[in-house]
């Protein structure tokens, strides 16, 4: 059984340095695309170039993007992949675990990178994939991963219902 969608992100905290972290629930108002890499992985990279290109391109519309390296020894990895890439956007490393716990992998199946968690501006995961999903497929994911980004940002945030809806009132006319 895979993750259940739609479904509320958790506020994950993502370590940038030893003493810096930033929490995802600082970019609510905000579509966000989260990536879950492998800073080592040659289609993990691919998709950063991408998502380096989507940042710079649509962030005046309201992009986001954060990347998550979950490997081992990301906090010393990390500074070497944003000198590499200078991607515009965070990028940062968890556990493995905390994941594979945020994407509601099943523990038996394959995990495989990346993974790109699609969340739109009230804090709502409608999207997310991975590596070996169509969506990431080497030839068209640029293309498939910017549609998809587009097809969020073009999506109203949903309107909260009000309390006390139903309720008839009457105007007085004067």
């Amino acid at each position: 059984m895979g993750a259940e969608l739609p479904r509320p992100a958790p506020d994950l905290t993502i370590h940038l340095a030893p003493n810096k972290t930033l929490k995802l629930s600082q970019y609510r108002n905000k579509t966000v695309v989260l990536a879950f890499i492998l800073t080592y992985c040659s289609h993990c990279q691919a998709v950063v170039r991408g998502l380096i290109k989507d940042q710079a391109e649509l962030n005046a519309q309201g992009l986001q993007v954060v990347a998550v390296a979950i490997e081992d020894m990301a906090a010393t990895a990390v500074p070497g992949f944003v000198r590499q890439f200078a991607p515009g956007f965070p990028v940062g490393y968890v556990s493995s675990a905390e994941a594979v716990n945020f994407l509601q992998h099943p523990p038996m199946k394959g995990f495989y990178m990346p993974a790109l968690v699609f969340i739109d501006k009230t804090g709502q995961i409608r999207a997310q994939y991975e590596g070996r999903d169509e969506m990431l497929k080497e030839a068209t994911q640029e293309k498939t991963v910017r549609d998809k980004i587009q097809e969020m940002l073009n999506t109203p945030a949903p309107v909260p219902s009000k309390t006390g809806a139903g309720k008839k009132t009457t105007a007085k006319k004067s």
